[in-house]
């Protein structure tokens, strides 16, 4: 009998008034919990924005912003479903989960200083965005195992269970989210029907932190008793989106069949050469997961089309081929490489596609009923990502321990230089992990080349930001060896060559040839402004050209900007070097306001003028 029938069959036999008592209490505990989550975040976002207590506590501080998110949705999904043991039980084993894992986010440090600038004088620290994300799944598998549990009183469930309340438990949180989308969009489109007579009460109440917080986590919970209270309404819109996700199977399977068939005549050449092979790969996996089970849904449909069947089969097999190639992909990249931060991730991942794609291909090859077998794949494989996730973000496999580890030994035992060494990868992605090993290099002694290293670390230490990350090479830029001047016998000014254009907010905008040693640029000396002081044009094949100019304090800096396809046109380049060029006038005047000069940047015409250049630039016949 299906878990519906069972449910259904239940609330039939037991008296009206009780449900009725039993439904209004779980609705106001659901909404109750909605509000004080509104409350407590709101509390916590005056405390950031004030620079208040708890908002410097990064200890009590970081596992509220936590907590106050993710644990209301699990106790109003709980309520109802367990009785007041259970759900007080759950939800104080996840209360301390979610505790200990935001602990440790705050101790080690995370990716860069992980500071937003809520407060008016200040920062305060919030969890890291991929704590975010995976807690999230960590906790809504660990949700759905447990009502499974509950639903069947057994601690293992019936797969029928899982499949039942893991669906129904991701169409609640979407349709919620879209439910207070909607209410803000129609509260803003009152605003602005008052405002169209004057009136402005409203839009200034939406405007209120105060109003906003409660409201949003108040109308989530309403949204979140809704959808429960009507199952059918649920039920009826997880069939349709498995129904039609599971027609789009046979097209997925047709497109990596042919992928694999292709990639026996071209190699894998071209595949390593994007970079990102691996990601793509288990981008494929995941989708394939998805649509498998689309088709698959509960093991119980007898009516799917033989189509979907077949490519349901076909698909289950072909997970191993895809997954088998990301794990080379990979392999490669850490044998050239080292373990990094995101290669450890990618390996958790890799591992989970593992499971999937040797137990759906055993259960594509078991006679009988079609796939039979996902159903343990799926619980098994649910209990490993829970097993993974906490591993990763606990002492235990926390990417940043096993990449800098790695990293460090690669150093030691010479398989990489100390001069192509990354040292800013341990400050910014090595959490305290890469920051205590600067600190160890920086003292070391032992080696040909402790001295580079020592320098390096030093460095790496004292940056504030990844953008310089340059700073920690030791040897200097010869900018004068990059560079080709013109005209002909020009020469740069020593102070353009001595700045170190490595540090400067707007260094992103620069040719590389300014940043990194052996690469080549055509640096222009002319006096752009007319001021009797030179400028410097540099054109770098690929990269916008610039104009760099002295300010007042003697630094050299950006002024202007050529069109970006000018670089790459070989005949203005060679008319540039050639001297055949005049200095116009603008075609707009600046405009000044108030004592302030405000440049009107000319739109040009729509003309190709490399290809104007280069039939003007022709001799004549």
């Amino acid at each position: 009998m299906e878990l519906a029938e069972i449910a259904e069959q239940a609330r039939i036999e037991r008296s009206p008034q009780l449900d009725a008592v039993v439904s209004r209490r779980v609705m106001a505990g659901r909404l109750v919990a909605g509000l004080l989550q509104g409350l407590l975040l709101y509390g916590l976002y005056r405390a950031a924005t004030a620079n208040a207590w708890p908002s410097g506590q990064h200890y009590l501080f970081v596992p509220l912003i936590f907590v106050g998110v993710l644990l209301p949705p699990l106790f109003i999904s709980a309520i109802g479903h367990l009785d007041t043991r259970r759900t007080a039980v759950w939800t104080c084993v996840a209360a301390c989960i979610m505790i200990a894992l935001a602990v440790h986010d705050v101790w080690r440090g995370g990716a860069g200083p992980q500071l937003w600038p809520l407060g008016v004088e200040g920062h305060v620290r919030m969890p890291s965005g991929l704590l975010f994300f995976s807690g999230a799944g960590f906790f809504y598998i660990a949700q759905a195992l447990a009502l499974s549990a509950a639903a069947d009183g057994r601690r293992i469930a019936g797969y029928a269970s899982y499949f039942e309340l893991s669906w129904k438990l991701i169409i609640q949180l979407e349709f919620s989210a879209l439910f207070v989308g909607a209410l803000w969009l129609v509260l803003w489109m009152g605003a602005s029907l008052f405002m169209l007579v004057g009136l402005d009460f409203l839009k200034e109440l939406l405007l209120r932190p105060w109003f906003v917080v409660p409201v949003s986590c108040f109308a989530f919970s309403c949204a979140m008793h809704i959808t429960d209270v009507r199952p059918a309404i649920v039920r009826g819109i997880r069939t349709l989106l498995l129904v039609l996700l599971s027609w789009i199977l046979p097209v997925a399977a047709l497109i990596v069949d042919g992928f694999l068939v292709t990639l026996i005549f071209t190699g894998l050449y071209h595949l390593w050469q994007t970079r990102f092979a691996a990601t793509l790969l288990l981008g494929s996996d995941a989708l394939l997961v998805v649509l498998i089970n689309a088709a698959f849904q509960s093991g119980e449909a007898a009516d799917v089309a033989p189509l979907v069947r077949l490519s349901a089969r076909v698909a289950a097999v072909l997970l191993l081929p895809l997954t088998a190639i990301a794990m080379y992909a990979l392999a490669l990249r850490v044998g050239h490489y080292g373990w990094t931060s995101e290669r450890v991730i990618a390996a958790a991942c890799l591992l989970v596609a593992s499971c999937y794609a040797a137990g759906y291909a055993w259960a594509a090859c078991r006679p009988g009923a079609w796939l039979a077998a996902i159903a343990k794949v799926n619980r098994a494989t649910a209990f490993v990502i829970l097993a993974l996730l906490l591993a990763l973000f606990t002492p235990l496999a926390d990417p940043a321990r096993l990449s800098v580890n790695d990293q460090m030994a690669r150093l030691d035992s010479g398989k990489v230089s100390a001069s192509k060494f990354d040292f800013t990868y341990l400050k910014f992605e090595g959490a305290r992990y890469g920051r205590a090993a600067l600190e160890q290099l920086r003292t070391r002694t032992q080696g040909a080349d402790a001295a580079r290293v020592r320098k390096s670390a030093g460095l790496a230490l004292q940056q504030d930001s990844r953008q310089q990350n340059d700073l920690a090479t030791v040897a200097d830029i010869d900018v004068a060896a990059n560079l080709a001047v013109w005209p002909t016998g020009a020469a740069l000014p020593e102070e353009f060559l001595s700045q170190d254009w490595r540090v400067g907010t707007r260094r992103y905008q620069l040719p590389t040839c300014l940043t990194q040693r052996g690469v080549g640029c055509d640096a222009f000396v002319m006096d752009i402004n007319l001021d009797g002081e030179a400028e410097v044009l540099v054109m770098q094949a690929g990269q916008l050209p610039v104009v760099l100019g002295s300010g007042p304090d003697g630094k050299w800096r950006l002024v202007g900007t050529l069109p970006f396809a000018a670089a790459s046109c070989a005949p203005l380049v060679r008319e540039l070097k050639a001297g055949q060029f005049q200095l116009i006038a603008p075609r707009a005047q600046d405009l000044q306001i108030a004592g302030q000069r405000v440049t009107i940047n000319a739109s040009e015409m729509s003309v190709d003028f490399c290809a104007a250049i280069k039939l003007a630039s022709k001799p004549a016949q």
